[in-house]
């Protein structure tokens, strides 16, 4: 049976406590009573806090009891958890008692090193920080349980007795109000440090598996805890500026919304995630729902999608896919759709890997369209539509919103400004007009100012 229930420890006087009254620590904790309760106050306090000592390991089993009862995110099958948890407990009953036998004012005390080391342990494991503000208002409870019997083991007066059960209450609320916001910021603090190690070792790992191709896909798998068998698509998502939101890691929500898969993400920077859809089947991804999805959003982040793969030199291959339509997004400029799929800028990409030699290539087949410059600009997306079009004159002209008579009139000038018919090595015009709308100015011919 809890002793303080049982009664005073032998000795246990009804106010003797063996301290000099009047002392300026135990006035300040007891200033909320009157002048003349206060003395009697503090003297009943301390000595029910040197009766409550003897009691602390029993009480702090009860109250560890109590809390893996009734929260059941504390009841960890860890024995070193368990222990932690027990000292936990213990230091803060300690404290609180210190708090009553010594006059301490509350706005000194700091948070038991027992207390903020579980703290931290709890948000490495995830353990919601509510269940953990909770612990201290059932704690808090219990604890003024426990005390107010023992001061009225004391048989006070009254008025000693309303002024006292006044100030425990009031202490008690200070103490759990003040010691919950610090706690609040450890785990904050805590939470912050552990993602960023967790995600920077994943971030090695993957690396690892990206970069070695001496990995086998078992040793592969062993590193990420990632299945590498079946079909992977690989994505990146980034911003232009550091991701101080974290906005680019809800990337990776919105892939898991639209795909029904959870992917694989990591960080590669403060600005850039990786990230891989993976399944025994290619995963459906349509760009342009993504894209709606960013822009409804209001985001920020742009996103370039490689092409399904299967197996390990998939995973590999559709990342390397996902960088490339990256770095024709980046070059593009910021007027770019928010999604970037390999599969429609593929030739670009492969252009994208040396621009000195893609703008030479693109020059010596468009000739003068390749010109930077908005009529140049007009004739190029006038026959690359045609082109798309099969060479129709009539689609290509409800495609551009114009009569066919205009648009036969813009071809033949394109013939004249490139210097031979834009039927002439079709093929390659079709991919140079491709260069130029997808890489922009970095393919194009400056013209002098």
């Amino acid at each position: 049976m809890n002793p303080l229930i049982m009664g005073r420890p032998p000795g246990g006087g009804a106010t003797s406590t063996g301290r000099p009254m009047g002392d300026a620590s135990v006035c300040s904790t007891v200033s909320s009573v009157t002048e003349v309760a206060a003395s009697a106050v503090a003297e009943l306090e301390a000595a029910v806090a040197r009766e409550m000592e003897p009691a602390l390991p029993f009480l702090t089993d009860e109250l560890v009891g109590h809390f893996v009862d009734k929260i059941p995110e504390l009841a960890i099958e860890d024995e070193d958890i368990r222990e932690l948890l027990v000292a936990s407990a213990h230091s803060n009953l300690a404290t609180a008692v210190d708090i009553f036998a010594h006059g301490i004012p509350v706005d000194q005390v700091e948070v038991p090193a027992a207390a903020a080391h579980y703290v931290r342990r709890m948000a490495q494991r995830d353990v919601p920080v509510e269940s953990l503000l909770r612990a201290y208002r059932l704690g808090g409870a219990l604890f003024l349980q426990w005390w107010l019997h023992a001061v009225g083991q004391h048989n006070p007066a009254s008025d000693v007795l309303l002024a006292a059960t006044k100030h425990t209450a009031s202490v008690e609320t200070a103490y759990i109000d003040q010691i919950s916001e610090t706690l609040v910021e450890i785990y904050d603090d805590e939470r912050k440090l552990w993602a960023q190690r967790a995600a920077a070792t994943r971030a090695v790992q993957v690396r690892t598996v990206l970069l070695d191709e001496d990995l086998d896909a078992t040793t592969a798998e062993a590193l990420t805890g990632y299945r590498m068998h079946g079909t992977h698509l690989g994505a990146v998502a980034w911003l232009a500026a550091p991701d101080s939101g974290r906005e680019v890691e809800a990337t990776a929500q919105l892939l898991a919304e639209t795909t029904g898969q959870q992917p694989l993400a990591v960080l590669a920077d403060d600005r850039t995630l990786w990230a891989w859809i993976s399944g025994p089947r290619a995963a459906e991804v349509d760009a342009a729902v993504l894209d709606t999805e960013l822009r409804r959003r209001g985001s920020s982040v742009r996103l370039a999608l490689g092409t399904p793969a299967t197996g390990l030199a998939g995973f590999r291959a559709s990342h390397h896919e996902a960088l490339g339509a990256q770095r024709v997004s980046t070059i593009r400029g910021d007027d770019n759709p928010g999604v970037t799929a390999f599969a429609d800028v593929a030739m670009s990409a492969f252009l994208a890997r040396d621009l000195p030699a893609a703008r030479r290539w693109v020059g010596g087949v468009l000739g003068g369209l390749a010109l930077d410059d908005e009529p140049m600009a007009e004739l190029r997306r006038t026959v690359l539509l045609f082109l798309q079009a099969g060479s129709s004159l009539t689609e290509a002209a409800v495609a551009l919103h114009l009569h066919k008579n205009t648009v036969r009139y813009r071809l033949r000038k394109a013939d004249d400004v490139r210097g031979r018919p834009i039927t002439e090595r079709r093929q390659d015009v079709e991919t140079a007009l491709l260069a130029c709308q997808q890489l922009g100015t970095s393919v194009l011919i400056r013209t002098a100012l």
